[in-house]
C-alpha cells in the first residue's frame, strides 16, 4: 500500500508542476494530495512539501484551519471564471454550460472556506 500512495504522491507533485505553469490547473490542491499520500508512504517528503517557502504556507493553513488566503480565493475564482468563458465561447451544447456550472459550485465552496 506504501507503494501506490507514493506513485500516488509523485503524480501528484507532478499534476502541481504543470499547474505553475497552466493557469487553469490548480497548484495547491495537487500539493495537498501529495502531502497526503506521503504522509502514508515517505515522511521526508511530505516535511519538504510542508516546508517549501512557495506551497509550504497554504497548505499548512489549510490543513491546521483549513482556510484559504484571499489570493488564493482571489485566483482560483479568476480561473473559473475564465474556464467558464471559454466553454461558453467554444463548446457546443449542452456541453458549453458544464464548465459554468462546475465553476459556480467550485466557486461558492471556495468563497465559503475561512479566509487566512
Amino acid at each position: 500500500m506504501r507503494l501506490i500512495y507514493l506513485v500516488a504522491g509523485i503524480i501528484a507533485v507532478g499534476f502541481g508542476i504543470v499547474g505553475i505553469f497552466l493557469p487553469l490547473l490548480p497548484t495547491v490542491p495537487f500539493m495537498l494530495a501529495a502531502a497526503f499520500c506521503f504522509a502514508r508512504s515517505n515522511p521526508e517528503w511530505e516535511r519538504r512539501l510542508l516546508d517549501n517557502p512557495q506551497f509550504g504556507p497554504p497548505m499548512r493553513a489549510w490543513r491546521e484551519r483549513r482556510a484559504i488566503s484571499r489570493r488564493g480565493k482571489a485566483a482560483a475564482l479568476v480561473a473559473l471564471a475564465i474556464g467558464s468563458i471559454v466553454g461558453l465561447a467554444f463548446l457546443d451544447a449542452p456541453w458549453r454550460f458544464a464548465p459554468t456550472a462546475v465553476a459556480l459550485v467550485c466557486g461558492t465552496w471556495i468563497v465559503t472556506r475561512r479566509t487566512d
